[in-house]
């Protein structure tokens, strides 16, 4: 008699192995679920492999930019082996990508200060830091520490300042003599790149009330053809018609990172104040993430714990590491894997599938650079209106609440600093406190804080009487 199994058997041996380590039956998910829940994931957030090249475009202090199709293949790479990771350690569908927000800090506040390769090293250094903090459960006890409404201000700051950004690229508002800004050029839209932005904007926001998925990703395709269209009339772009789909992947910058700090540039207090932002900015944004999309997969108890957390919290910090090493900045939990819960899925499995399909766009990267500034400045946009939601959250009858949420999320936009909001926010909040009797309920963390803000905001006078 054989002993040899016949193929029925071993392929219900391997899915019987596949359904225990990702628990897919015992949360009430199946195969196909997973499988369609992860496409949707990788659907919805497709758009970052177009988007992060666009918002990492700036000159450094030496006037270097990152090269379009280098930072398109390592954000694709980085979104792929996190997911997969993630979602081997933890079982949890809760797929990663370049953080929005935390890309806005390192391009607009860090790279004017430092090189690129140190800004990298610093997104490094900031992980490291969360993987400590996560490892020894410092992360959510401090996490636990700040009120939830800075937590929250901080996301609505943030998603203000990335539509400001995406409103300045496309030339929507512009430098003016009698005003800041004014409206276009002369207080009028004229330009065909900021119609078609509008147009772009437009379609995505339409299909985003439509609760269509992949509305961001559809928006930045349709907004590429109207642009395509219009370019054969009036030039208003260069598409780079000649490139080929595929490609193979430009991995130039996957250890580009620099710890050799010019301290004769930028001041030691400084760079202590940047890591100290991206840890704050990558610290609550991913925690908060995670913990809302726990809940809406019905994996997290009635204090928001869910399975596994503490891992979790060390592979969220080792995506700011990987992120941070590949010149495509911190990896973190991406909120856009509602989607794919909101297919079913359930289990790190739906984490393989959108990450397989992440490492496949590698290939494919120099579809991403036919994508238009001013169509990408649309997409930030969009997602800037998303973040703004959370401030329905906040109780704002309180006005020690309302003066600290305000200026954390006017100050960011207004001053093109995510450093510069989250301070206002904590120095603002313990002050009206402590001298409204509330002085007790201020955690001394939060003091800690905000006197570390103020040595920020006075760094120049500081540096200069610690240089002489």
């Amino acid at each position: 008699m054989s002993t040899t199994p016949n193929a029925s058997s071993t392929t219900n041996g391997a899915l019987g192995r596949l359904d225990r380590f990702f628990e897919i039956t015992r949360r009430g998910s199946t195969l196909g679920t997973e499988v369609r829940g992860g496409v949707v994931t990788f659907v919805t957030m497709a758009y970052i492999v177009i988007l992060n090249p666009a918002i990492l475009s700036t000159p450094d202090v030496d006037g270097v930019t990152l090269a379009h199709s280098a930072v398109a293949t390592a954000t694709a790479l980085t979104a792929g082996v996190m997911t997969i990771l993630f979602g081997l350690v933890t079982r949890l569908p809760f797929a990663f990508a370049a953080g929005l927000g935390i890309n806005a800090f390192v391009a607009f506040s860090i790279v004017g200060q430092v090189t690129w390769g140190e800004a990298m090293a610093l997104v490094v250094i900031n992980g490291l830091i969360i993987v400590l903090l996560a490892a020894t459960g410092l992360r959510k006890l401090i996490f636990d520490a700040v009120p939830v409404q800075l937590k929250l201000a901080i996301t609505v700051g943030i998603g203000l300042f990335i539509a400001f950004i995406g409103f300045v690229n496309a030339g929507f508002v512009n430098p003016a003599e009698g005003t800041p800004l004014e409206l276009g050029v002369g207080g009028s839209i004229t330009s065909p790149a900021t119609l078609l932005f509008i147009a772009t904007l437009l379609i995505g926001g339409i299909l985003m009330a439509l609760r269509v998925k992949g509305a961001i990703l559809i928006a930045l395709v349709a907004g590429t053809v109207l642009a395509a269209i219009v370019n054969l009339f009036t030039p208003v772009a260069d598409f780079g018609l000649t490139a080929s789909v595929f490609a193979a992947p430009d991995l130039s910058l996957v250890g580009a990172v620099d710890f050799g700090f010019d301290l004769g540039r930028v001041g030691i207090v400084a760079l202590i104040m940047f890591v100290f932002t991206l840890v704050f900015t990558n610290f609550f944004d991913a925690m908060g993430t995670m913990t809302g999309l726990a809940r809406e997969a019905g994996l997290a108890d009635e204090r928001g714990n869910f399975p596994r957390i503490k891992s979790a919290l060390i592979v969220e910090g080792v995506g700011a590491v990987v992120g941070g090493g590949t010149s495509s900045s911190s990896a973190t939990v991406f909120v856009e894997s509602g989607s794919g819960i909101g297919e079913g899925a359930r289990t790190g499995l739906a984490n393989v599938v959108t990450g397989a399909l992440f490492l496949l766009a590698m290939f494919i990267t120099p579809v991403t650079g036919l994508v238009p500034g001013f169509v990408a400045a649309a997409a930030l946009v969009l997602v800037g209106a998303l973040m703004l939601t959370q401030i329905k959250n906040i109780d704002l009858s309180d006005f020690n609440v309302l003066l600290p949420v305000f200026l954390t999320a006017t100050v960011m936009p207004l001053t093109y600093s995510i450093a510069n909001g989250i301070g206002a926010g904590f120095i603002s909040w313990v002050v009206l406190n402590a001298f409204s009797g509330r002085a007790k309920q201020v955690h001394w963390l939060l003091w800690v804080v905000a006197a570390g803000f103020v040595v920020y905001f006075a760094r120049g006078p500081l540096e200069t009487l610690l240089g002489a």
